[in-house]
């Protein structure tokens, strides 16, 4: 089992349980998903956000920090230092024998996130506390994932991947509504001519959210022939329908130099495209966070 240099003394759980051998003392820090007592014996489930599954740590009544681990609740950060031993229940091949515990962050019996299922309108307020749950961990991974297989499709095709302005004076050939992004005091602008003086304002100008990358990739593309965008996106269209987003994450390549035969063959880039980055999810991350995706 190795480690990078910056987690010296630190073990990531994806890689204890993916170990094919016992490796005697180890080190573990993360968040307790669960504490389960019974008669002498504490039980901890201990994630660090490396993989979906947690280890399972074991505190016998002979630990020098059973009464440590009995104190501890769900949402508590930990450092572990213990034994991995072959686990004799099921799910998972190791676990941990505690023979210290550190606490950086204690939890008490309020802490919103308990083992159950908990609905996305709640979670929508807990927000600071969502990204633990398993389906905003698969949801994020599969996210990264896609993110990873869009940069490897254009960069193995020599595009040249450029950063475009997120606040700006243009609307993209009006691509969209545009959410106004300004200093000016909302109740009382400058006014010239009854008008609001947008030259007073912090860029001199009228100006928004991106709608689109679209024109300033068409300027590196007369530098660079191939580039391609991908940001974030607004919309300020008044529309709470499900194919409506107000931002989102768009894809905009721009190529230079080309034919109409060259234009006719785009829509085949489209498909190759989807179909990389498909193959790429599947390869990577099906047996783990897609799978989970599908349950949750």
């Amino acid at each position: 089992m190795t480690n990078t240099d910056w987690r010296i003394g630190r073990i990531r759980v994806k890689a204890l349980l993916e170990s094919k051998q016992i490796h005697g003392e180890v080190f573990v820090q993360g968040w307790l998903r669960t504490v389960r007592r019974s008669k002498g014996v504490v039980f901890l489930a201990l994630n660090d956000g490396s993989c979906l599954d947690s280890v399972q740590i074991v505190v016998g009544e002979d630990s020098p920090v059973f009464a440590v681990a009995g104190q501890l609740g769900t949402g508590a950060c930990i450092g572990v230092r213990g034994k991995m031993v072959a686990s004799p229940g099921e799910g998972q091949s190791w676990e941990i024998q505690a023979g210290e515990i550190i606490v950086y962050g204690e939890t008490d019996d309020a802490f919103p996130l308990q083992k159950k299922r908990h609905g996305f309108d709640f979670l929508r307020s807990i927000a600071h506390l969502r990204p633990r749950t398993n389906a905003f961990g698969a949801v994020f991974r599969v996210r990264s994932r896609i993110a990873h297989a869009v940069h490897c499709f254009f960069q193995e095709r020599g595009f040249v991947y450029v950063h475009t302005p997120i606040i700006t004076a243009n609307d993209c050939e009006g691509a969209g509504e545009m959410f106004r992004v300004t200093t000016l005091d909302p109740e009382n602008p400058p006014l010239v001519d009854g008008r609001i003086a947008w030259h007073d304002d912090f860029f001199g100008s009228k100006t928004g959210l991106t709608v689109s990358g679209q024109l300033q990739a068409e300027l590196f593309a007369t530098a660079f022939t191939d580039v391609y965008t991908f940001g974030p996106t607004f919309r300020a269209e008044n529309s709470n329908t499900s194919r409506h987003a107000s931002e989102f994450w768009m894809i905009e390549p721009e190529v230079a130099l080309q034919t109409s035969l060259t234009i006719v063959n785009l829509p085949k880039i489209s498909s190759a495209l989807w179909l990389s980055t498909l193959w790429n999810i599947a390869r990577k991350i099906w047996r783990s966070s897609i799978s989970l995706l599908i349950k949750v």
